[in-house]
């Protein structure tokens, strides 16, 4: 009884041993493909939000951190583009906090004198039919941010029409767009700030 009980024990220890290595394999196999995948579908989301020959840097590679309120609670990426050597804008991570479902998370593409490039919604929890009008497979809305240009901290025009702005609301939901609108113009005006900090910037870990 005894044998078999360690014939079948080691058994068991070889057999783990074998499909521990099987898969330390297949992920070391897979890992790069994943992260060539990752990168590809990060870039073609910028390319949504920043014209392609409005920079020729390597904008993933230009990857910073940081704790700005602006841009939401707690620390978020931003890329900075250059023209040369000269910084011309910024992708940021930006999150609107106060979308009726929850927060909303967006890339905010915007030059350093208010002018946003263009955005995406990446995350949300908005109610279908209604909020979810964020998003472009559902509707152009997103879209209409492209050039516009916020002139300062007191621009009204930078709202929705129901506060007295020139964005559309969605017909019964006014609190996701609002919020929307809200969270891109803090990230435009808080891009306009970047220049000045931009060598102290921290990067991002590899």
């Amino acid at each position: 009884m005894l044998k078999t009980m360690q014939k079948h024990g080691v058994t068991l220890a070889v057999f783990a041993a074998v499909l521990t290595g099987l898969t330390a394999l297949v992920n070391a196999l897979t890992k790069t493909t994943i992260e060539e995948q990752a990168t590809k579908q990060q870039k073609a989301l910028f390319d949504q939000v920043i014209p392609s020959d409005f920079y020729d840097n390597d904008l993933q590679k230009s990857c910073f951190v940081v704790d700005a309120p602006q841009l939401g609670k707690g620390t978020h990426r931003l890329f900075i583009a250059r023209k040369g050597d000269k910084p011309v804008g910024a992708v940021m991570e930006a999150t609107a906090p106060d979308g009726y479902s929850g927060a909303i998370q967006l890339l905010v593409g915007s030059d350093f004198s208010g002018t946003i490039l263009g955005t995406r919604v990446t995350e949300h929890h908005e109610t279908p039919g209604l909020g979810d009008k964020i998003e472009t497979r559902l509707s152009d809305w997103i879209l209409h941010f492209a050039g516009k240009v916020i002139h300062g901290e007191g621009d009204t025009a930078f709202a929705v029409k129901k506060d007295g702005g020139e964005f559309d609301q969605f017909t019964g939901a006014t609190i996701t767009p609002r919020a929307v609108v809200n969270a891109v113009k803090r990230a435009g005006l808080y891009a306009e700030t970047l220049p000045a900090q931009i060598n102290n910037l921290p990067a991002c870990e590899e």
